[in-house]
């Protein structure tokens, strides 16, 4: 990522395209690094805790390799019925996913760690907001399947994309469903004294 500060002091271990989007969108400076972790080596508990583990892991691994810097790890699931949905491999996937949320609220977790070795600080929470579809009709569902969107998001959809108008009502964060809760994100490097001139973007 070209910025103003040629070694930015915050990493983004992560190679979302969401997560970068939505930290440029902030106006921070930061270097994408993703994590080398097997997640299937992080035992599935309850999701709340399996996401905030499972960004931890993604955190730690990065920071283990750059001490110096504050890395941020994170991690999305979607939840219906206390039933994970991933990302589909198939339109017949996508189908299925999509009839299950479809006029039905479901609830989207993100995991987020952030930490720094030298400075021996680890914050890590989860994010919960409420999603409710509107009633999809078999031809919007075949529609939106026949796009290419649904393929790499959990749950069949994008928020931010197409998959805008499937979506009636949030209770909690967007950002959070895009895949980083920015609002707490941001607070909590405030908070810790991370965020100046030298960590923001010029524009």
């Amino acid at each position: 990522m070209k910025n103003s500060n040629d070694d930015p002091l915050l990493i983004l271990a992560s190679r979302s395209p969401r997560r970068r989007y939505l930290l440029e969108q902030a106006g921070l400076s930061f270097s994408v690094i993703p994590s080398s972790i097997d997640e299937s080596s992080v035992p599935i508990s309850s999701p709340e805790i399996y996401v905030r583990v499972l960004s931890e892991a993604k955190a730690h691994n990065v920071s283990e390799k750059y001490p110096e810097k504050w890395v941020i790890g994170a991690d999305t699931i979607v939840l219906k019925d206390r039933t994970i949905l991933g990302k589909p491999g198939s339109r017949a996937e996508a189908r299925t996913m999509l009839k299950q949320l479809s006029g039905q609220t479901h609830e989207v977790f993100t995991g987020y760690s952030i930490c720094c070795q030298e400075k021996r600080r680890n914050f890590s929470e989860t994010v919960k907001t409420e999603v409710l579809f509107k009633d999809l009709s078999d031809q919007e569902i075949e529609w939106y399947i026949h796009t290419a969107e649904p393929f790499d998001k959990a749950g069949a959809y994008a928020i931010q994309g197409l998959g805008t108008f499937l979506v009636k009502s949030i209770n909690g964060s967007y950002t959070n469903v895009v895949g980083l809760p920015v609002c707490e994100v941001i607070e909590f490097l405030i908070t810790e004294g991370v965020l100046g001139r030298s960590y923001m973007s010029e524009s």
